[in-house]
């Protein structure tokens, strides 16, 4: 019997949000990763076998029990309490060169931006222009030209049928990416910049027909493409709105330098709740869902869908949409949650990129390596690599499970301002300072 104690521990698997599968139970020490899955599986009654990671404190399990109570000297006396949380069943290659340097901006780049499909990149610039890029030639498809200032931002419907963009003059445009000309004339109404574009989820509402933007004016507004005109003005912030999205749950959520959230309902525009605890500006926003919702019925297979009542369907079915949200004390340029939810990135002036843990917003781990403040941050689909972009000139690539830097990507001649990671994990884009849109692939 004695030997039995030695080389058991008992263990009680919970999930991420912390509800236990079923009772505590004794495992053997020498128990690793491979066999946790497989009893995971089966308490689970998993038809179709899931790939799990194990973490206990935080930390990921990647030896057997044995090595890693020895190395941490955790005692067998106390019940081992073990996360598991599901992986994604497809991996995505990091990526490790540059395959195309595409000029044609006359200034910086100022937003990159890929389909929901991942087939088309769309850029805004100073130079007043937004390009569409083939991404297979690799070549400018288009030139849409209509801006009177610089393109801030740029923003896909989730249908992939519609690009926005917004200018710091406060004018927004519709473009059709078939053709590259604007649908209709610019949208006014904001009396300031733009500061952010988010489209109405297409599980909401199908085809896409809504966005909002955001101004520094305060305001920000709903606006209806097909009625070409503001149908709803969100006012109510006493400073400019730094953030907005449109969540999931049908709810928009704006942030801004006046240090609250503020939560709208949008059928008549209603402010339903305001989230106040910032010490400071609040200067990015981000969703537990903001993945699903950017690629709505798309995923990194390439299937593409009939009609726009398949569309709402599938992404119905596929994303769970849940909305969480947690901030940040310091001056931070932007947060973004991993597409399975279960991490938190902010790039930050300080020139670290934070991992927080995305259930229970505790601080994970700090990336280090850039040398200028970081600007931009993109996930990879599979929520197990981490890009960021920086005023040091280079891209990062930061490994989720190692927390160790997987790949320094130089090659930008100046800052690099924006980034993004194709939704189909193929591709990354950059753009910049120096005018080139660079992309790169594994």
């Amino acid at each position: 019997m004695e030997d039995e104690t030695v080389n058991n521990v008992m263990c009680q698997f919970t999930d991420p949000e912390g509800t236990t599968l079923g009772a505590p139970l004794y495992l053997p020490q020498n128990a690793g990763p491979h066999q946790l899955q497989q009893i995971v599986n089966k308490l689970l009654n998993n038809e179709e076998k899931l790939p799990y990671a194990f973490y206990i404190s935080d930390q990921e399990l990647a030896v057997p029990l044995e090595t890693y109570l020895h190395k941490n000297k955790v005692s067998v006396e106390k019940v081992l309490a073990i996360v598991y949380q599901p992986q994604a069943i497809f991996r995505i290659r990091p990526v490790n060169r540059c395959s195309a340097s595409i000029a044609g901006h006359a200034e910086a780049v100022l937003s990159v931006a890929f389909s929901p499909d991942g087939r088309q990149l769309a850029s805004g610039s100073g130079d007043t222009t937004v390009r569409l890029w083939d991404l297979n030639t690799q070549t400018p498809m288009f030139t849409c030209t209509g801006h009177k200032n610089w393109v801030l931002c740029i923003a896909w419907s989730p249908d992939g049928k519609h690009l926005v963009s917004g200018s710091k003059a406060g004018e927004l445009q519709c473009w059709d990416p078939q053709t590259g000309k604007p649908s209709g004339n610019p949208l006014m109404g904001h009396k300031k910049w733009i500061t952010g574009i988010s489209w109405e989820p297409v599980h909401l509402n199908a085809p896409c027909r809504r966005f909002v933007s955001a101004s520094k004016d305060g305001d920000a507004r709903i606006w209806d493409i097909s009625l070409r005109k503001s149908v709803i003005c969100l006012s109510g912030h006493t400073l400019a709105i730094t953030c907005v999205k449109w969540g999931g749950d049908g709810v928009i959520y704006t942030g801004s330098q006046d240090c609250t959230i503020k939560m709208w309902e949008t059928s008549q525009g209603k402010l339903i709740r305001e989230l106040k605890g910032h010490g400071h500006w609040v200067n990015s926003l981000a969703l537990s869902t903001e993945y699903v919702l950017r690629t709505g019925a798309f995923d990194h297979t390439g299937k593409t869908h009939s009609s726009p009542e398949e569309m709402k369907k599938v992404a119905l079915e596929s994303k769970h949409p849940k909305t969480r949200m947690t901030g940040h004390q310091q001056l931070v340029n932007h947060v973004y949650f991993s597409p399975d939810g279960n991490w938190v990135a902010s790039a930050s002036f300080d020139k670290s990129v934070k991992l927080w843990n995305g259930i229970t917003g505790k601080f994970v781990a700090a990336f280090r390596g850039h040398v200028g403040p970081v600007y931009q941050i993109s996930w990879s689909a599979d929520s197990r690599l981490l890009l960021s972009g920086s005023k040091d000139s280079t891209l990062k690539i930061w490994d989720i499970r190692t927390l160790k830097l997987k790949q320094d990507l130089p090659g930008h001649a100046d800052e690099v301002f924006a980034v993004d990671w194709s939704p189909d994990g193929e591709k990354v884009a950059s753009g910049g300072k120096d005018r080139v849109l660079k992309l790169w692939m594994g």
